[in-house]
């Protein structure tokens, strides 16, 4: 609900305090005081916010929310939905965190929306969202795929899964399961991406007791057939997970080619162990593979062995009954005119999905969004990977060659002092930006933004 609007009382000027600071010759002291002014640290979200009206974001949001205010003095859901979003770009990881943004008098303007929400009312907008909503939002990473140019090769899809730990464990699908610090409470979702944009296509959230390839088969159907039609895909790639037969006889379905790691089972194993005579020296040093045909009609098992001495970073795992090595298993599908280096070359590009996974858990806050209900919590992660999306596309909308971080976006751009006001009745926003350089630079941003899309890009937000 609506805070009170209850007019502050007058109060008595401000008295000024003199705190003490050292400097270079001596000590010196600044006045502290207070102002009336409607000052922004976020100033410079204001090119996130023309981006969205841009992409009509409050729009499709509406499309997608599952409810509508009852209360006349409630918030719009999309209000609700859009600070939410506003905050975790400002560096929120908690719904607590987004909530104290209300301390910031002109973020609101500058997001367009009514207010900040309360902790409160953030909570109770996301206990309300079930399984029918959820799938609802996971439109959102379709719609931002279907912005995607078409490639004349075709996308590579890369699959993954990993842990989001709990360690309170009371929500909702959280349940003990393996996590890289052991068995500990935790969900367990699994992210498909597009390799060469790095735009995530899907998300599912599970309990944590899951089995890695449960769903998956399902998962990767859902995802392939959710792709607007202009978006071709080459190549499926994921871990062991992923390397159960019912995804390979998914991907084969769908009639797409795929490399996924295979189990070191027992039968595996065993190749691992055949003399020299079986291994296939490479051009790489100390890198070698064997490869055996599967039952399965086109199916290629590519085992690849590299020596500990002189590849110390290498992947894979260590057998007992071959000291020295690690080993790694793949099954693809991919024609014999791609010899066994080029599918474990083209597998290692893989590895990249990591980082995805990495930012939004740490700079997108998902490791610590979650509330009560499992589809609540979901429901703030397909929010937070949309704004990941969107990030990724404004960066392409103004030309940038190389995607950057959303921790190099909060400094270089979001971050940005500003002064709200009404200059003769018209909403204006004053950026705090000193020197012509950085002036030029930020008149690039804009006249960038609001220019046709093929306009020449402007200088890397990396810089």
């Amino acid at each position: 609900m609506k805070p009170n609007q209850v007019p502050e009382p007058r109060r008595e000027a401000d008295q000024t305090v003199r705190l003490p600071i050292d400097t270079k010759d001596a000590t010196s002291s600044i006045r502290i005081s207070f102002t009336d002014q409607r000052l922004t640290a976020h100033g410079g979200m204001i090119v996130w916010s023309h981006f969205l009206h841009q992409k009509s974001f409050r729009q499709r949001l509406r499309e997608v929310l599952p409810h509508c205010p009852t209360s006349p003095n409630a918030y719009d859901p999309t209000d609700v939905a859009l600070g939410y979003v506003g905050g975790i770009l400002c560096g929120a990881d908690k719904l607590s965190r987004v909530a104290w943004l209300q301390s910031d008098p002109a973020l609101s303007q500058v997001l367009g929306v009514e207010a900040i929400a309360s902790q409160s009312t953030l909570s109770r907008f996301f206990e309300v969202f079930g399984q029918k909503t959820c799938n609802a939002l996971n439109g959102l990473h379709r719609q931002a795929v279907g912005s995607l140019p078409s490639l004349k090769d075709g996308y590579t899809l890369d699959l993954d899964s990993w842990s989001l730990l709990h360690e309170d464990g009371h929500q909702q699908g959280v349940a003990v399961g393996y996590t890289r610090q052991g068995l500990k409470p935790c969900h367990r979702p699994l992210i498909a991406a597009l390799a060469e944009s790095k735009v995530v296509a899907n998300y599912w959230l599970r309990r944590g007791d899951s089995p890695c390839a449960n769903g998956a088969a399902e998962f990767l159907r859902q995802t392939v057939q959710g792709l607007p039609a202009h978006i071709r895909l080459k190549l499926v790639r994921g871990d062991a997970g992923f390397g159960e037969a019912s995804v390979q006889d998914m991907a084969q379905t769908l009639g797409l080619k795929f490399i996924f790691v295979a189990r070191l089972t027992q039968k595996t194993q065993s190749l691992c162990r055949h003399d020299e005579a079986h291994w296939q020296r490479t051009e790489i040093p100390g890198l070698e593979v064997q490869e055996v045909e599967l039952e399965q009609p086109g199916r290629r098992l590519i085992v690849v062995r590299q020596r500990i001495e002189q590849r110390p970073d290498a992947g894979g795992k260590t057998l007992l009954e071959v000291p020295g090595y690690r080993f790694q298993a793949l099954v693809t599908n991919l024609p014999r005119s791609v010899d066994a280096l080029s599918v474990w070359r083209q597998y290692n590009g893989r590895a990249d999905i990591e980082n995805r996974i990495k930012e939004l858990g740490q700079q997108f806050g998902i490791k610590r969004l979650c509330v009560e209900n499992f589809w609540g919590t979901e429901a703030m992660h397909h929010l937070a990977i949309a704004a990941y999306n969107l990030c990724v596309l404004l960066q392409r909308r103004l030309g940038q060659l190389q995607k950057c971080e959303l921790n190099t976006l909060r400094w270089r751009l979001f971050g940005r002092a500003a002064v709200w006001s009404r200059a003769r009745g018209k909403p204006t926003l004053k950026l705090a930006v000193r020197g012509q350089a950085s002036r030029t630079w930020w008149h690039d941003i804009l006249t960038k933004l609001t220019a046709w899309p093929n306009c020449n890009a402007v200088a890397s937000l990396q810089a």
